[in-house]
């Protein structure tokens, strides 16, 4: 499509009002939190600042390295045309530090902070395959019973089990080969509705988001709910959080970033919203073995074999790579208008998260092409800097 045809077809777009907040927004005024010229500062000319919070404890390595890593992301945030993201780096099982760069809302200037919440997208699936291990633990599903076993039917040449679902691998010959499939992930919620009698946002309220008080961590409202929370009308217990969701933002070339919207699902693929903070705890309740014992745990971030031995890029709920003599845990969220990345390196005992209003975190990169984390330019300054 030509260059004149593109710009046409976009001001017809406009023109019917299918992308009614297509033009900047007038009077536009760009606010320190997102102006492209705005001076930037690190954490530690910002003492008492709310887009910030640094442990006690943290050493003057850790002050060196932050302040570097902090320079890259705010770099890549501005040439990404990022409106806002936050991180955290967690170390030792503790929160070492988070912070917001950018604006969680642009027209009112309103700053991303480290409690700012965002929509996970994939980021979910730690969340769902922790939950379905749980019930693995107390014996209440096998991963190597067939799906069929919990009333799910696929055309397949073999038997699909759950382990496959959970790695995926249930695509072409079971166990054969890794295929990233949200959609087949996703039946896992049917494994547990099926094993249990309660749905997924059930059992990830009841088994992790109140035992680890993450008040911030929302399953996104469907059906009618999501009227209600639109209204401020919602469950109390999500509503608070539910109010300060960062506003989704699309790159529209020629118009920089416009107001688009969030996908309206939720389930074990996707579909929980967090900030960094509450993920932290997530991630610290991972590695002191709250949720999980550390046998199923180590399996979960075991790469799955496939039938012929050979080991694949995924376990159970985290894609699994090896650099160095380390092993990266990983994952990575992409959906309309936002995306996020935690990556774990456990012989470290680190921890890196970064959740983005913007889809541009993961758009140009394509981790899941062949499962390599330092695609992501935000993970290759994390790694540089704290790592190797």
């Amino acid at each position: 499509m030509s260059r004149v045809v593109s710009i046409l077809l976009l001001g017809a777009i406009a023109a019917v009002g299918l992308f009614p907040q297509l033009l900047p927004p007038a009077p536009f005024a760009p606010l320190p939190c997102c102006s492209p010229t705005a001076s930037f500062q690190t954490t530690f000319a910002m003492a008492g600042s709310d887009v910030v919070t640094i442990a006690t404890h943290a050493t003057e390595d850790d002050k060196r390295h932050i302040g570097r890593l902090e320079i890259e992301l705010e770099t890549l945030r501005r040439r990404l045309q990022i409106p806002g993201f936050s991180a955290a780096v967690v170390k030792d099982r503790q929160l070492l530090w988070a912070r917001g760069f950018g604006c969680a809302h642009i027209a009112t200037g309103t700053p991303a902070t480290p409690t700012t919440p965002y929509h996970l997208a994939s980021l979910t699936k730690p969340f769902g395959a922790t939950v379905l291990l749980q019930l693995v633990e107390e014996g209440l599903v096998n991963l190597s019973d067939p799906i069929e076993d919990y009333g799910i039917t696929l055309e397949s040449s073999g038997t699909i089990r759950v382990q496959h679902l959970l790695s995926h691998t249930s695509r072409g010959v079971p166990g054969s080969r890794y295929r990233y499939d949200g959609d087949r992930f996703g039946l896992i919620d049917r494994v547990m509705s099926a094993a249990t009698g309660r749905s997924f946002r059930a059992l990830a309220i009841e088994r992790i988001l109140d035992p680890l008080d993450l008040i911030d961590t929302v399953p996104t409202p469907t059906g009618d709910a999501w009227a209600t929370y639109q209204t401020g009308s919602g469950d109390p217990r999500f509503q608070a959080a539910w109010d300060r969701l960062a506003t989704p933002y699309w790159l529209v070339r020629g118009y920089g970033n416009v107001v688009g919207s969030y996908p309206v699902y939720f389930g074990s693929a996707a579909g929980l919203v967090s900030t960094v903070v509450d993920y932290a705890k997530f991630d610290i309740a991972i590695d002191t073995h709250e949720l999980l014992s550390a046998d199923t745990q180590e399996l979960a971030w075991t790469p799955f074999r496939s039938t012929r031995g050979r080991e694949l890029p995924y376990g159970y709920g985290w894609f699994v790579q090896k650099r160095h003599g380390l092993r990266y845990i990983w994952h990575y969220g992409y959906w309309d208008c936002t995306s996020t990345l935690i990556v774990k390196v456990p012989e470290r005992d680190l921890t890196f998260l970064l959740f983005a209003n913007s889809d541009r975190l993961s758009s140009p990169f394509h981790m899941g092409i062949d499962a390599n984390v330092r695609r992501s330019p935000a993970a290759r300054a994390f790694l540089d800097i704290f790592v190797e």
